[in-house]
């Protein structure tokens, strides 16, 4: 019997280090039968190539793509069409970003963002979500299924910041898209809204401070406390595994939702004003 991506060619953003949700999911549609097209920012292709040596089976090198330069988007879709002439079944958008000026330790106080950091962290983390998947539309098969990363915006956090915001316009975003590539070939469009997991990413949201890594231990063990089923920020796995599934032809009717992957912190309780010291 073969795997749930078996005959399938994913495309795969985000690949930055081993730790990365994005390197996590790409091992595990790997081991369920998928073919891989990876992509990295340009001037880090070697990097994300070397990481890519990691995986349990040998994938092409990585395309270059930032996903706010037209032409590389333009460039993308005619370099999927040559190494995928049988065309995309599914994409994992896993691109985020804000400057330091928005999130983490050292970020402003929120009221102070300046409007040209929130714009480029818009543009990059839900922008994208819309200008990738137009990118990929011409050469993405019917019924085919993109996921997006997202973390419950519907909360303050303390660190995150603008980062919320961007990530609450990519959850309206996503309603969009699926609207669109639904209609065009049947695609499906959903996010996975992930507890939180130890990546390069977290690092950066709360710095490396002995005072700001003891506050996001905090975060680790209030989310573990919080889920009705615990939770592991050092087990990738779990969120990996349904990001799969919904790259798979196993949840056929769902579309422009969020599906919660994070042990139901989320929905079991709410963030005190001092959940974080």
């Amino acid at each position: 019997m073969g795997g749930l991506l078996e005959g399938k060619t994913i495309l795969v953003t985000g690949i930055i280090t081993d730790s990365s949700i994005a390197f996590h999911a790409a091992t595990v549609a790997l081991e369920q039968g998928a073919k891989l097209i990876i992509t990295g920012i340009p001037g880090r292709l070697r990097l994300v190539d070397r990481i890519a040596k990691r995986l349990p089976q040998p994938v092409p090198p990585a395309i270059g793509l930032d996903v706010t330069d037209e032409q590389d988007l333009a460039a993308l879709t005619d370099t999927v069409r040559e190494m995928a002439p049988n065309g995309l079944d599914g994409l994992l958008h896993s691109i985020a970003f804000a400057p330091p000026s928005l999130m983490g330790p050292d970020a402003r106080p929120f009221l102070d963002g300046p409007g040209p950091d929130a714009a480029k962290a818009f543009e990059i983390s839900a922008w994208s979500y819309a200008s990738l998947s137009r990118a990929i539309l011409p050469v993405m098969n019917e019924g085919g299924s993109i996921v997006g990363l997202d973390f419950d915006p519907r909360t303050a956090l303390p660190y995150y910041n603008w980062m919320g915001v961007a990530k609450a316009a990519l959850e309206s975003v996503n309603r969009y898209v699926a609207r669109e590539v639904g209609a065009a070939k049947r695609i499906r469009s959903n996010l996975i809204a992930a507890g939180p997991i130890k990546t390069l990413a977290a690092k950066a949201i709360a710095g490396t401070a002995t005072d700001d890594a003891v506050k996001l231990n905090q975060l680790n063990a209030y989310w573990d406390g919080a889920s009705p089923i615990g939770w592991d920020v050092d087990d990738p796995t779990v969120v990996a595994k349904s990001i799969v599934a919904l790259l798979s032809d196993w949840l056929p009717g769902t579309t422009g939702s969020i599906v919660y992957v994070d042990g139901g912190a989320s929905h079991n309780t709410w963030f005190p004003e001092n959940t974080l010291g």
